[in-house]
């Protein structure tokens, strides 16, 4: 019997909001905790057990920079076992099938479960789970300085940060550490935390054979669970999302076989961390560099597995709507993993106060979904700062544009780039900065428009949401930088890595600032192009369509030259070594680190002079 409409809607908007979560899980902000979200896949089961979210496997972030590779065989995800009671069922479970098939003796090993970017490292691929039949080959990932213990080759497993290292050096400034390992394979360019953390060794991909291990029967394993757990919590410095639990009988194993979802024979034996109840004091709101204001619990201090807590996150302003959070309203929050501290519960809630205006501007706000945002980006002082910001550290080539410069340029009425690239050496001295100083600003702002950048970062320091670096190369290898203005969202959707939700977006985006993105270019920048797909394939050289980088003292010329040379030949001139890199040429006194990471991703090595006579006779 079909489902009547308002059943219909209902799942389908349980669907989004689980798609929703886990996607930001999947890139280390999660929204909610795992035990509210095996709730809801609860809530759809008894719905639609049918449904096809609940028979898939939870995908992992799509990392469209990358080659996509095939799996020999499915990387599935892991049925959850919350209680002793849902353990014992499985424990049941298992021994009627071994019966079934004449086993008698059943063994079960008992793994931690990692918090991390799980991928599979099998002949000389490593790969991300991706969405279990096909992830993104991220082998470069050893290159930029990932450790895979036990040495390559190791089969499946996860990217992990040590924990003792993440808690010393960058817990106050990532929410979560699989958020760093996820930053540390998809970001074009490196942060020093994570830069820091590559160089001293603490980045691991941990094949899940190598994990401390406890064996034993069926009865042992429900009846010293807790002794078990924290043995194999105390031999593991990383971050752990429970303990997995599997039969070992291979003939077990194949007989019980698995779901779209999951393996019959294996379980996630999942904790919900430790929680304290506590008052909210304050909800604190600002406004971000993309007009996004972000509510902050403040909290009366509690200990939660050893730390004080005294901030929240609420991710969201509909988080404040729906739960009626604010002053004085009771709630419980979980540390899960000894990690993040979340809210999980509300215990009494209040009438909320949302906000009405920008806190930063005072301007209007408006809904976009769960989010409350200031539209009002020419003229509000927080986007002015966090945006000029952005674009002086995009480009890199201006000195002096930092956070004090650029806060006595936005209180002086210099809010937007066009103001700022406009100023005069005399009101630069009004404003209090000394001749000195107003002489290097001048002189940063004069060497950014004439020192060649790379047109997709470019593009990328106008701070559009969901456009970064390499989503602006996959544009403009389609579309020239001056016709953005003209491009449709199915246009861009129609390019890899582009889905519909994020294609409107950014086309939005580009119709915010195009007015601001016209003045610039205006400006005589000059941009390295990035060679259009149609452009690549007509050009007959033996680097057309080539991603090359250049590194080192050349002596036939600038560096900038050669890069200009190389793209009037059709390639693809890259800033930096990254996974994608085909090429390296390798001038005088080039980066020892660098050549290892282009051959150990498997990128050419070549001489400056191998490189030219490459270019001239087609062979180095």
């Amino acid at each position: 019997m079909p489902l009547d409409e308002p059943m219909s809607d209902k799942i389908q908007s349980l669907v989004a909001q689980l798609t929703r979560y886990n996607e930001a899980y999947r890139v280390g902000l999660p929204l909610i905790s795992d035990h509210e979200y095996d709730g809801l896949t609860e809530q759809l089961r008894l719905l639609d057990a049918e449904h096809p979210f609940l028979h898939t496997v939870e995908e992992e972030q799509n990392f469209a920079d990358f080659d996509q590779v095939r799996h020999a065989t499915p990387m599935l995800s892991t049925e959850k076992a919350y209680t002793l009671d849902a353990l014992a069922k499985f424990v049941e479970r298992v021994e009627k099938a071994a019966a079934a098939i004449g086993i008698a003796d059943i063994q079960y090993k008992v793994t931690p479960k990692l918090d991390g970017l799980a991928g599979n490292d099998l002949d000389g691929v490593f790969a991300t789970r991706g969405n279990g039949r096909v992830g993104s080959n991220i082998t470069m990932a050893f290159a930029r300085g990932v450790v895979p213990i036990g040495g390559r080759g190791g089969g499946r497993g996860e990217i992990v940060i040590s924990m003792t290292y993440f808690e010393a050096h960058c817990a106050g400034d990532f929410e979560h550490p699989r958020n760093m390992v996820v930053g540390v394979i998809n970001a074009d360019e490196i942060k020093p935390l994570s830069r820091a953390a590559l160089d001293t060794g603490a980045v691991h991909f941990v094949p899940y054979t190598t994990l401390a291990t406890w064996r034993g029967d069926g009865e042992a394993l429900l009846r010293e669970l807790p002794a078990i757990t924290a043995d194999l919590k105390a031999r593991t410095d990383y971050a752990l999302d429970g303990m997995v639990a599997e039969a070992l009988d291979d003939r077990l194993k194949a007989h019980m076989g698995a779901t779209n979802h999951h393996n019959r024979w294996q379980i996630a034996i999942k904790e919900r961390g430790e929680t304290a109840q506590t008052r909210i004091a304050a909800v604190v709101w600002q406004t971000g560099r993309t007009g996004v204001v972000t509510p902050v619990l403040e909290i009366e201090p509690i200990q939660i597995s050893g730390a004080t807590i005294n901030r929240v996150t609420a991710h969201n302003a509909g988080m404040i709507r729906d739960l009626g959070l604010g002053p004085d309203a009771q709630v419980v929050i979980i540390r899960s993993g000894e990690v993040i501290p979340k809210l999980e519960q509300v215990v009494s809630a209040v009438d909320p106060l949302i906000v009405n205006a920008c806190p930063s501007c005072q301007g209007p706000l408006r809904w976009r979904k769960d989010f409350l945002v200031c539209d009002n980006a020419d003229a509000c002082p927080a986007q002015m700062i966090e945006g000029l910001r952005f674009f002086f550290k995009t480009l890199n080539t201006a000195d002096g544009f930092g956070p004090k410069s650029l806060l006595k340029l936005v209180e002086g009425g210099f809010l937007t780039l066009e103001t700022v690239y406009a100023v005069t050496d005399a009101e630069l001295q009004a404003l209090g900065f000394g001749p000195g100083q107003s002489k290097n600003l001048l002189a940063g702002l004069a060497n950014s428009k004439r020192e060649p950048i790379e047109d997709a970062r470019f593009l990328t320091a106008f701070g559009i949401q969901d456009l970064g670096i390499g989503a602006s190369r996959r544009i403009l290898a389609r579309h020239r930088l001056e016709a953005l203005n003209a491009m449709t969202a199915d246009a861009l959707a129609d390019i890899h890595g582009f889905a519909a939700l994020t294609a409107g977006r950014i086309v939005d985006g580009l119709a915010a600032r195009w007015g601001t993105i016209s003045h610039m270019l205006a400006l005589g920048f000059r941009l390295d192009r990035t060679p259009l797909l149609a452009e690549q394939r007509a050009i007959q050289s033996p680097i057309a369509g080539k991603k090359i980088v250049f590194t080192g003292k050349m002596l036939q010329g600038a560096r900038k030259d050669m890069q200009a040379g190389a793209r009037e030949l059709g390639a693809v001139v890259q800033s930096s070594v990254s996974g994608s890199t085909e090429l390296l040429v390798a001038g005088e006194k080039a980066s020892p680190a660098k050549v290892k990471k282009a051959r150990d991703g498997g990128a050419q090595v070549l001489t400056e002079a191998e490189y030219l006579a490459l270019i001239a006779t087609g062979e180095a």
